[in-house]
């Protein structure tokens, strides 16, 4: 039985080697990843896409999220400067999101119940890679939500 048990765990460290594992990785301190996040954002950024509602199982028309510009504020918390199309009207928003990051390359913008004045209140995970943009959005109430996607332009139409 030891000896099985001693085979069991010599076979399990030679597939765990075999596959790859990799020491941990080292995190880029935040003061790089906020220099990173700035000139993303720099100039401002117009991300074009569509997105998909669970009420109608459809990808709506174009929509286009401009962040006209990004400070930071404390710890993980930035103030973006947005332009959001809603209803025909575009309505400048200044949103305190939360930039979280996947990886050391890979900014995520979170939004837990934020509230739009004359929207409503949604959560959303954008995350923001090379010049493409994906996520997903739900309204806080949970009634319904979906994806959104596109790519990101550099600059403010």
């Amino acid at each position: 039985m030891r000896a099985a048990i001693t085979t069991l765990l010599a076979l399990a460290c030679l597939t765990f080697s075999a596959c790859g594992s990799k020491p941990a990785a080292t995190t880029t301190p935040q003061l790089d990843l906020d220099a990173k996040f700035r000139k993303l954002v720099e100039g401002g950024i117009t991300l074009i896409g569509r997105s998909t509602n669970s009420r109608s199982d459809k990808i709506d028309s174009e929509e286009r999220y401009i962040i006209s510009s990004a400070s930071k504020l404390e710890g993980d918390t930035w103030l973006l400067t947005a332009k959001i199309k809603y209803d025909g009207h575009e309505v400048p928003i200044p949103l305190p999101v939360h930039i979280r990051w996947a990886g050391d390359d890979t900014p995520v913008i979170c939004v837990t119940n934020a509230g739009i004045p004359g929207i409503g209140s949604y959560t959303a995970r954008v995350l923001l890679y090379g010049d493409q943009y994906a996520g997903t959005w739900s309204s806080s109430k949970g009634d319904y939500g979906g994806q959104l996607f596109g790519k990101i332009v550099r600059g403010v139409p």
